[in-house]
């Protein structure tokens, strides 16, 4: 099955449910460096990026292990998927978390929190260099030369499904909140996987509300990374406002494709991997208070 149509395929039902629910387009909010970047950094991941990395990924692999190509096609699939949650969700962990960390990263990755609203329309909005130098895209690549292409799909099409939901603006899980019954069954999904409300913790705009946290919730597909590496902060309701707080701004070419100038900017406020924040306002936010 084409990978495009599957991104494709569940982005369009989301998106049909926000339109259907009026909270698609967010006119009020939505600035002309939004639309822009909205377009462009969804349209250019399955286009652009995903293609040049998987066929990249694969021809090293080859490159390095010359004719490996389904050399492990034989595999269980419980075995595939198994590896692909580690090669790919686990390192997205580890890289979305790095860059709420490192300047230079977050500079790649800011694109993602400075629109004031949360919706599908911002899943993939982010610097065309983040996706291409995120671990997770170049291990599934060599993994798929390898022979794990079948099951990719399917773990992909799962993937895709809980990050697009987790930033939808039609939460699945407000009626589970809504409803006490459903609290035992919601305690065990929001500590497992990615859900509307604790990812929304995650964009919140402000420090002082309690439903903000910008130093944790990076998981992807599984949240349960967050909750093993002390990173997880669950709150039953969802943050007043979204975006970045004491940020310089960036213009859209910073943020989508040249991010040299916002590079120089985030670097005034480098915060150690132990979360040290400087005492300075603007940026300090990018890198440290504001893990968005």
């Amino acid at each position: 099955m084409n990978y495009k149509l599957i991104i494709v395929g569940i982005y369009a039902l989301f998106a049909a449910v926000e339109l259907v629910a009026g909270r698609f387009f967010y006119r009020e909010a939505t600035t002309r460096k939004d639309l822009f970047l909205d377009v462009a950094c969804t349209l250019s991941l399955p286009l652009i990026v995903v293609p040049t990395v998987l066929y990249s990924g694969a021809s090293l692999t080859e490159l390095m292990l010359p004719g490996s190509a389904d050399a492990l096609s034989s595999w269980p699939a419980w075995s595939m998927f198994l590896v692909l949650v580690f090669a790919d969700d686990l390192t997205q962990y580890w890289w979305h978390r790095l860059s709420h960390r490192v300047p230079w990263l977050f500079a790649l990755h800011r694109a993602h929190h400075s629109a004031t609203y949360l919706s599908v329309r911002v899943t993939y909005r982010n610097n065309l260099v983040y996706y291409a130098l995120m671990p997770g895209l170049w291990c599934s690549s060599a993994l798929i030369h390898l022979g794990f292409g079948p099951v990719y799909v399917v773990y992909a099409s799962i993937k895709l499904s809980i990050i697009i939901g987790a930033h939808s603006s039609v939460p699945w899980d407000a009626w589970m909140l809504e409803r006490r019954w459903a609290h035992p069954i919601l305690w065990i999904l929001e500590r497992t996987v990615s859900t509307p409300t604790t990812h929304a913790a995650h964009h919140g705009r402000h420090a002082t509300d309690s439903a903000t946290h910008y130093r944790g919730n990076y998981g992807n597909l599984l949240f349960v990374w967050d909750m093993i590496f002390g990173t997880a902060k669950i709150a039953r309701r969802r943050p007043s406002a979204f975006g970045l707080e004491d940020v310089a701004p960036a213009s859209a070419l910073e943020e989508f494709v040249w991010p040299f100038r916002a590079m120089a900017t985030a670097r005034s406020a480098a915060v150690d991997l132990e979360g040290t924040t400087p005492p300075a306002t603007g940026p300090a936010g990018a890198a440290g208070r504001q893990e968005a």
